[in-house]
């Protein structure tokens, strides 16, 4: 266990840009809380985070990007689907430090991942060097790889991201043990102690959670949703991570998958695919507080939040932070999934 000014001067030993707003805000939705006849509810606010319309992933590239610079990148490769909220924020830092972009995306919705909106609409507004691909993740992998190849063949020294290099995610989840850090401090201004910390993840940002909760000696009770099913399982992966970070910051505990909550009982028939239950959380939050979740990850997430109060398994008397991880841009390329026809009933055109 940390202090924690200990744990922040921990996390002050590695290299670091400034890119996000923070600290993000936390309050509370009683609305939505009532419309779920729940406990209370507080959002942590990381799509506020303030790049690109915000997301998680700039408190990552704080860390990642500055780690770029300092092996002497001047050009980084990302890849994801064709609506990644990761390469969105990631073309905008690259921005903002002066550095070329690459960015190599498969579709994952067929001809739908071809209409230029959302987060690949704010791409090439930004000016990424955009290449759009059909294949599954290992083909993706290998493309990014040779266009690494091949940048460096330019006089370019290229840096990979996640998705082609997740062997070392230590940026990307310090960056989680710091929102930790910043997490508790506004909880205790707050006077509230969270029973449950529900987020959608499938690695590192639960895993710096993960280690930011057993570093502090918080009690709070971890609940990760993953938003679709890869390889290996995610938690797995979460253990994996929080341990090659424990280690890196010098803390003696230790992770294993087992004491890890992480579900896929919520990610429907795949990732980037909502359910409709998500939808249904999608459109009760924006009606009751006037807040956007996003299609891919944090409805789903609150759709297993809405399941878990209607069985029990949370409380009236518990209390609940949930973590707004961002990806509202993808709103914009999912009109077709979020029910036309429902949507019209509030609709009038005056055709005087």
């Amino acid at each position: 266990m940390s202090s924690m000014n200990e744990l922040r001067k921990k996390i002050s030993r590695f290299p670091r840009v400034k890119l996000a707003n923070l600290p993000t805000p936390l309050h509370e939705v009683p609305r939505f809380s009532k419309a779920l006849d729940g406990p209370r509810i507080f959002i942590k606010r990381d799509d506020l985070t303030g790049l690109a319309f915000g997301g998680n992933k700039t408190r990552m590239f704080e860390f990642l990007l500055a780690k770029a610079k300092k092996e002497g990148a001047d050009t980084i490769i990302g890849g994801a689907g064709v609506q990644s909220n990761y390469c969105r924020q990631l073309t905008a830092a690259c921005n903002a430090l002066g550095l070329e972009v690459h960015i190599v995306l498969r579709r994952i919705r067929g001809a739908s991942d071809n209409e230029i909106q959302g987060n690949l609409l704010l791409d090439l507004i930004a000016g990424a060097h955009v290449h759009v691909i059909d294949a599954n993740e290992e083909a993706q992998r290998k493309a990014i790889f040779a266009l690494a190849e091949e940048l460096k063949s330019r006089g370019k020294n290229p840096f990979v991201t996640r998705m082609a290099a997740q062997e070392d995610l230590i940026p990307d989840v310090i960056a989680y043990v710091d929102c930790f850090c910043e997490l508790q401090e506004q909880c205790d201004a707050l006077h509230i102690q969270p029973t449950y910390l529900y987020l959608a993840s499938y690695d590192s940002t639960q895993a710096g959670f993960e280690v930011g909760r057993v570093a502090l000696d918080n009690q709070v009770k971890i609940r990760g949703i993953a938003p679709g099913v890869w390889g290996t399982p995610p938690k797995e992966l979460i253990a994996r991570y929080a341990n090659q970070v424990a280690r890196a910051i010098g803390l003696s505990c230790e992770f294993s998958a087992d004491g890890v909550y992480n579900t896929t009982a919520y990610v429907g028939k795949g990732y980037g695919i909502p359910t409709p239950a998500s939808m249904q959380m999608l459109k009760l939050m924006a009606r009751t507080e006037g807040l956007y979740l996003d299609p891919v990850y944090t409805s789903k997430a609150m759709s297993a939040v809405s399941d878990h109060i209607k069985k029990g398994e949370i409380r009236r008397d518990d209390t609940i932070v949930f973590l707004h991880t961002g990806g509202t841009p993808a709103l914009f390329a999912y009109v077709q999934e979020l029910d036309p026809e429902e949507l019209n009933e509030f609709l009038a055109f005056d055709d005087r």
